[in-house]
């Protein structure tokens, strides 16, 4: 089951505390204050593992503490460490705390860690307090206590291209057709609830990661369908290819009903994020098997009124799909060579 959000409870072990003790032993003429001082408690740690997929495991386990620090012993003998806890999200997450709202961390990358609960710090034993004037003290401090935080997690999935559309534009059908991912295909509207990952091979044996979104309706920035739940998966895709079932144009006027179309989906994307409307995008007019002449040269027109690339393809024939995966692949190539040539960003004093 794919579950893309969920809120978790953390808390760092509390630190122990420190020890009042003196000492007795029988060549010891003097004693003395021998008091240890009480252990660390253990961290709670979010680690991303790409073996995840999903937030569901956090939809039964809720709650994570670390381990509590052990109290301070006397003969000045340290209590014991609490033990740390590293819990493993999918590479993706984005943590935010409950009540501020605040962005903790977004965890990108494999083996990126990030400290949400630090443990409390032991209290110090009546040992660390003696002094040439105090050679009695007979104070020790308690332990700290532990971080206690309400965490959301959101899931955004890692995806080069994504794939983008209204209901039925044919957006399992392809990925189905270009890489091994298996999703669910009906001839009704969201038959797509959940994102779909798949690997897509070209050129030899170099890949990227195509991301099949559920169908965007009018109003998903608002909520409506299946709405801003799955538009964010977009989010970090450096490619988008908006599909255009060119079958189902209207035959009498193909080229207001295309323009409507694609204008639909581009709205609903700067809505959502402006700087989805400027991403670079791919225009494709699916399923041109059964579309007329006149209804894929319409999408191609409002391909071209904006200055996108344009493709006709047909996933269950497999037609086209030798020109338009090269050219994914080719134009991930100059986004990241464009990237690693940017300069790093800098601040501005004015």
């Amino acid at each position: 089951m794919f579950i893309d959000e969920a809120v978790i409870h953390v808390a760092g072990g509390d630190g122990g505390n420190g020890c009042v003790a003196f000492r007795r032993e029988k060549y010891v003429p003097h004693g003395g204050p021998s008091g240890g001082d009480g252990g660390n408690g253990g961290s709670v740690t979010l680690v991303a593992d790409r073996g995840l997929n999903t937030l569901y495991p956090f939809r039964f386990t809720k709650r994570f503490a670390a381990g509590r620090g052990g109290h301070g012993k006397g003969n000045n003998r340290h209590g014991k460490n609490g033990a740390d806890l590293p819990v493993s999200v999918p590479v993706g997450t984005v943590v935010k705390d409950c009540e501020s709202g605040e962005v903790l961390g977004d965890l990108i990358e494999e083996g990126q860690t990030l400290l949400i609960a630090a443990g409390g710090k032991g209290g110090r034993g009546n040992a660390r307090f003696a002094t040439s004037t105090n050679r009695t003290p007979r104070r020790a401090d308690p332990g700290l206590k532990g971080d206690v935080h309400e965490l959301a997690l959101e899931l955004k999935l890692l995806a080069d291209v994504a794939l983008v559309g209204l209901p039925n534009a044919g957006k399992s059908t392809l990925i189905s057709a270009i890489s091994a991912a298996r999703p669910k295909i009906a001839d009704y509207p969201f038959t797509t609830l959940v994102p779909n990952l798949g690997v897509v091979s070209w050129e030899r044996f170099r890949t990227f990661v195509a991301a099949d979104v559920p169908g965007l309706i009018a109003g998903a920035h608002k909520g409506h369908g299946l709405g801003i739940r799955f538009l964010k998966h977009v989010e970090r895709s450096r490619l988008l290819v908006h599909l255009v079932d060119a079958a189902s144009l209207d035959a009498a006027d193909p080229d207001a009903d295309a323009e409507k179309t694609v204008a639909t989906i581009e709205h609903e994307l700067a809505s959502f994020q402006p700087e989805l409307a400027a991403r670079e995008r791919v225009l494709t007019a699916t399923k041109d098997d059964a579309a007329s002449p006149a209804q894929v040269a319409a999408v191609a027109a409002a391909a071209a009124r904006r200055g996108l690339a344009f493709f006709a393809i047909s996933a269950v024939a497999r037609r086209g799909l030798d020109a338009l995966v090269p050219h994914l692949g080719r134009r991930l190539d100059a986004l990241a060579a464009r990237a690693a040539d940017a300069p790093p960003a800098t601040d501005v004093v004015p």
